[in-house]
């Protein structure tokens, strides 16, 4: 799910929320209980506004019933219930900072807080961030139990073969038209004179924290070049099952106690310092600061320049591309393969051309099979300047699943499918084990869970 994906949810959930959440027991009398599932009450309003969301995303509802609904709601609740029995935890911190994004795009829309204010009808800033605070939180905790759910659930090679062979022929999936894409990298050389720059800076940032009692969260909000977790600090929760920083961030990470500060130490994305806020079993939260070396224009015209040498020797034939990005590219994780992208969401090598970064997809687009583009000046989000050549080294025509040519994808379809057993699995089992009451007035819909317990 994206950024705006989440936020458009969150949205959503808030608006039913502040329709739940007025404490007067007329409210309550008036609106009615639909369901109370462990902790959590479902109101008939909530029901109505669920219709409404789906309204306004443009989905028809003419064929959704309010029993379908009330039951995806007692499921979202049955999630965040258990959650809380199972100690999963949420860190405030990511909670208070999505509340400011909120916010901040609520006034962006009304174009002030006292609109926003007026408009949700609450009488002041504070109750409502305290409310935007709970139902995030809430989302958080449902999204983490499901995902504690199915965090161990794998998939043989036996049981993809079963899946796939249990498909009727009519039934097989179509994929659509797909293409391979290689890269060659050449990163510029960054003076060492400006690596002690960075390297220095650090080090004074880490001393102010250990020997003045400076806040490291305030150093990474000020400082730190990496957007993805600046604004809350530096902060990012790592998990030793479900590895998601490169190998030398996490190895420095691991090593460390509570308290602690690594020296600093660089990674692709430039140089680091980090500390651990807290162990949690298998779980660490740690907050970071990046800083980034400052290229010269000289050093990106190196760079530049012998890509462009590079570009030569292939098309006159004197090197491969694959030779070539294995010989001479900076990018580590594709330059084994020779030069070729893997796909992040399927671990593949394929890209459906419908569902391609637009970036790349901006790349690639007037090139020929097997053609070199230009040298491409891309930058990060950290800051980080390189220069890359690309090549379109395959493309696949749209075509019925074929075992043998798509098993990464049917793969994925088969461990999706066993994910969704787990799913169910839990829900039937947590159903029984959890307090649930149904309103008179819901008791005879044919739910898809057995929440009657009959």
């Amino acid at each position: 799910m994206n950024k705006f994906t989440t936020l458009f949810c969150f949205l959503v959930g808030f608006v039913v929320f502040a329709q739940t959440q007025e404490s007067s027991k007329t409210r309550l009398k008036i609106d009615g209980i639909s369901a109370v599932v462990g902790d959590y009450v479902i109101l008939a309003s909530d029901i109505d506004k669920a219709y409404i969301d789906l309204e306004s995303q443009g989905v028809s509802t003419s064929d959704i019933t309010r029993c379908s609904l009330l039951g995806k709601l007692m499921e979202d609740k049955l999630y965040a219930h258990h959650a809380e029995q199972d100690s999963i935890e949420v860190s405030n911190d990511d909670v208070n900072n999505y509340v400011e994004q909120t916010i901040d795009y609520f006034v962006q829309q009304l174009g002030s807080m006292d609109k926003v204010l007026e408009f949700y009808k609450k009488k002041d800033e504070q109750s409502f961030r305290a409310e935007l605070f709970e139902v995030n939180r809430v989302q958080q905790l449902s999204q983490r139990m499901q995902a504690k759910i199915v965090e161990d659930v794998e998939v043989t090679p036996d049981e993809v073969k079963a899946f796939f062979n249990a498909i009727p022929k009519e039934d097989l999936p179509i994929f659509g038209s797909e293409l391979e894409v290689a890269q060659i990298v050449v990163e510029p050389n960054v003076s060492a004179d400006e690596e002690k720059r960075i390297i220095e800076q650090l080090e004074t940032m880490r001393n102010d924290v250990l020997e003045n009692g400076s806040s490291f969260s305030s150093k990474a909000i000020l400082y730190s070049q990496d957007p993805g977790s600046r604004s809350r600090g530096g902060r990012y929760t790592l998990d030793r099952k479900r590895p998601q920083m490169v190998k030398e961030f996490r190895e420095q990470a691991y090593r460390l106690q509570e308290g602690e500060i690594s020296q600093p130490f660089k990674t692709d994305f430039g140089w680091h310092i980090v500390t651990v806020d807290k162990i949690r079993g298998r779980q660490i939260d740690v907050r970071h600061v990046l800083l980034t070396p400052t290229v010269s224009n000289i050093a990106l015209g190196e760079a530049q320049n012998k890509l462009k040498l590079i570009k030569k020797r292939i098309e006159d034939g004197e090197i491969t591309f694959a030779d070539a990005a294995r010989e001479f590219s900076s990018d580590q994780i594709t330059r084994a393969n020779g030069g070729v992208l893997i796909n992040p969401s399927t671990g593949d090598t394929r890209f459906e051309l419908t569902k391609l970064d637009p970036q790349l997809y901006n790349q690639i687009l007037k090139l020929e099979d097997n053609e070199v583009s230009i040298p491409i000046l891309e930058e990060d989000r950290s800051g980080n300047k390189k220069y890359k050549i690309v090549m379109v080294t395959n493309r696949f025509n749209e075509h019925v699943a074929d075992y043998a040519q798509d098993y990464v994808r049917i793969k994925d379809l088969a461990l999706k499918e066993k994910q969704l057993k787990a799913i169910e699995k839990w829900m039937s089992e947590k159903i029984s084990d959890t307090y649930v009451s149904v309103n008179r007035n819901s008791q005879s819909c044919d739910f898809a869970n057995n929440w009657l317990k009959k």
